[in-house]
């Protein structure tokens, strides 16, 4: 981008951003953003967060609208457990590859042929799934959430990665679908040893959703929280990432003077990225697309998400 095209989309930006700050107050709004989020959007957000802490604040905000910068099922989690908000998401076409590779149908089946079990349904699903769920957990609270249930089966769902992640720390017998995220799935064990050389005072820190093999030469394996956490209180300086580019913004801005290499180039998650400032806007002025869920299936959905926000 050269100097000029450089100054004309910071003055767009700065436009964007100031008609924002009216609307929000207008509509008395929230904007949360997940840290796969491009800078800009973290930028003008009111809370920034990995899937576990946005649903909360959701759960506890007195604001009337909710803008959910992050894909479509975050957008219903919030409706769930907020439904006498509106909330937009400035994209409609953010959708999650991995929460699509599961049904209710299929899951049903599943607990037909594991009767005894329990099913545990990574947030990362859609509100028809959550609704045939016992619990739902995420990356940063998945193996208290599998020790929590009384059961010796769990059938675990969408990601057989994450599931092959707990199986470490429980005896129970995990039951896993074969789903995966397409971003995290893609870092082989091959891109981590290029870094490694690359970078041989790095620490390598990677994603649960990664690999068995990438995550077993991880100095540390942790949600996107903990990683920014680990980054931050570690004594070391540099870093090789393995997870979503977005949350290069957060680590930045935790400690400039470090440094991170992220482990590929294809560490970026399209869905997240169909959203930007201009949308958000967008989304305020019309206030559409509108986040909706039957409330036959929210009500029960939200048994599942209520159970996991209560283990700690």
């Amino acid at each position: 981008m050269d100097q000029l095209a450089k100054q004309r989309k910071e003055e767009q930006n700065r436009e964007l951003k100031e008609r924002l700050m009216q609307l929000k107050k207008e509509r008395n709004a929230i904007i949360l953003a997940h840290y796969y989020q491009r800078d800009e959007i973290q930028e003008v957000a009111d809370f920034r967060g990995d899937s576990f802490l946005l649903a909360q604040k959701a759960a506890q905000t007195d604001a009337d609208v909710i803008v959910f910068c992050g894909v479509h099922f975050m957008g219903e989690s919030a409706k769930i457990l907020a439904p006498d908000k509106t909330v937009l998401i400035p994209d409609e076409r953010a959708g999650c590859p991995m929460a699509d590779m599961v049904n209710a149908e299929g899951l049903l089946d599943l607990k037909r042929k594991h009767p005894k079990a329990k099913v545990v349904t990574y947030i990362n699903s859609s509100a028809e799934v959550k609704a045939v769920t016992d619990i739902c957990c995420t990356s940063s609270n998945a193996v208290k959430v599998v020790n929590s249930l009384d059961a010796d089966e769990i059938i675990f769902a969408p990601d057989k990665n994450l599931g092959r992640y707990v199986q470490q720390f429980t005896d129970k017998k995990m039951i896993l679908w074969e789903g995966y995220c397409n971003t995290h799935d893609l870092l082989t064990l091959k891109d981590v040893e290029e870094m490694k050389a690359k970078y041989p005072n790095a620490q390598f820190v990677a994603h649960p959703e990664c690999r068995p093999e990438v995550a077993a030469a991880a100095d540390f394996v942790g949600s996107t929280t903990a990683i920014l956490k680990y980054c931050r209180e570690t004594d070391c300086d540099e870093f090789i990432i393995g997870t979503e580019d977005g949350t290069g913004y957060q680590l930045r801005k935790d400690s400039p003077h470090k440094k991170f290499y992220f482990a590929s180039k294809y560490l970026v998650c399209p869905n997240m990225k169909v959203n930007n400032l201009k949308k958000v806007v967008r989304a305020l002025e019309t206030m559409q697309p509108q986040i909706y869920v039957p409330p036959v299936i929210a009500d029960k959905a939200r048994q599942a998400l209520e159970r996991m926000l209560q283990v700690q």
